[in-house]
């Protein structure tokens, strides 16, 4: 993973890789304190890496969600030519395998669709050496409802949540369905009957389309929330490429997907309010900043509640935050310094930047905000005992 050590270091909140000093530890409370922590895009904010960077070495594996397998490539590569020497390597099983390889110490980092579940944040102490679970949210995108018409593959069919409730559950079976007909007047809808896909693993980008369904429907969802899909009825794809390969290869096929991926296929726009809202990165990042975080939400668990059921004007509520899982302590200094190295990239305007580039993953960025509590959580990451 050699590259080029002369490209720019950019923007980046260099203040906790400063600290990293092979051997030094940063201590829980300066950590914690936003105040404390220079902002990203502060003017008072270095631009070039301490020789500190350049000197890491060794292996940093992660694994998870497959939404984040684009942004992470473009992280990787930017990574790369900051730490030539690390070898950071990600492997999109799912969020529910990563989870899992995270929990039990097979990688040092995990991408999740899914928060923690309280079970998973008592495991995470052990698997900690003591510490807690980081959950950062730092890969923002909207969920695109995807479909498969090829006279049509350029509009936004428009569909409220309930309409999607009815048709992955099997109620609405053809595409010129009344229903639907009636929010789409001037396009003329083929009688071809619906597909719906669902993904075969469990998944984080389940969960999030299911909770959408649970709070925007109406009641016309009758399933809990859930990474595993709750019908066994209609097609599968095993991550989010498997999904994509499924609708792809099935006219009139449904299925919903890391918006990133829709490639030439059609997607919906939803019903928000009075107004039908196609997806956009910006309308994502409106909803994410305006919802509250979640009750158990900590200063190193930034886990947010979003508001699925938003009339907000341009909003776009299927949202999917994927989680950044990490140790606030390790057992190798290595792992320390490779991961606060790693996630503060992320984090930073150039990573984020990156990830947004519509040719890598067109991800929303986070904002100033929330960068200023996400590093102040990567601070923290010391030395366990």
């Amino acid at each position: 993973m050699k590259q080029n050590r002369g490209i720019r270091w950019g923007s980046i909140a260099v203040a906790g890789i400063l600290a990293l000093g092979l051997g030094a530890c940063s201590s829980s409370s300066d950590a914690t304190d936003p105040a404390n922590t220079p902002d990203s895009n502060s003017s008072e904010t270095p631009n070039t890496p301490s020789d500190d960077i350049t000197e890491l070495s060794g292996n940093l594996a992660g694994s998870g969600a497959s939404s984040q397998e684009k942004a992470m490539e473009g992280w990787i590569a930017g990574f790369a030519d900051i730490a030539p020497d690390v070898v950071a390597t990600y492997d999109p099983q799912g969020s529910g395998a990563g989870r899992e390889q995270f929990l039990s110490g097979a990688v040092q980092f995990a991408g999740s669709d899914a928060a923690l579940k309280e079970e998973e944040i008592t495991a995470a102490s052990q698997r900690c050496f003591g510490g807690e679970a980081l959950e950062l949210p730092l890969y923002i995108s909207p969920i695109a409802v995807i479909y498969n018409l090829p006279d049509l593959a350029a509009e936004n069919i428009n569909m409220s949540a309930a309409t999607l409730a009815k048709v992955f559950s099997g109620e609405i079976t053809e595409w010129n369905d009344p229903e639907i007909a009636q929010q789409n007047e001037g396009v003329e809808l083929p009688a071809t009957s619906i597909i719906p896909v669902h993904r075969s693993d469990e998944s984080g980008t389940t969960e999030n389309f299911t909770e959408y369904l649970a709070a925007a429907a109406e009641g016309e969802w009758a399933h809990e929330p859930s990474g595993t899909w709750p019908i066994e009825s209609g097609q599968s794809g095993s991550k989010t490429q498997g999904m994509i390969d499924t609708v792809s290869g099935a006219e009139g096929a449904i299925g919903y997907a890391d918006a990133s991926r829709a490639g030439d296929l059609g997607t919906i726009a939803i019903k928000v309010g009075e107004e039908y809202v196609p997806y956009s990165a910006e309308a994502a990042a409106a909803v994410v900043d305006a919802s509250p975080r979640a009750e158990n939400a900590t200063s190193n668990r930034l886990v947010v509640e979003l508001d699925r059921a938003t009339t907000a004007s341009g909003a776009y509520p299927l949202v999917l935050i994927s989680y950044s899982i990490a140790c606030s302590s390790y057992d190798s200094q290595s792992d320390v310094d490779n991961v606060k190295a790693f996630l503060t990239y992320m984090a930073s305007s150039e990573g984020q930047a990156r990830a947004a580039d519509p040719s890598v993953a067109g991800s929303a960025p986070i904002s100033d905000a929330l960068h200023a509590e996400v590093q102040a959580a990567i601070d923290g990451i010391s030395l366990a005992g």
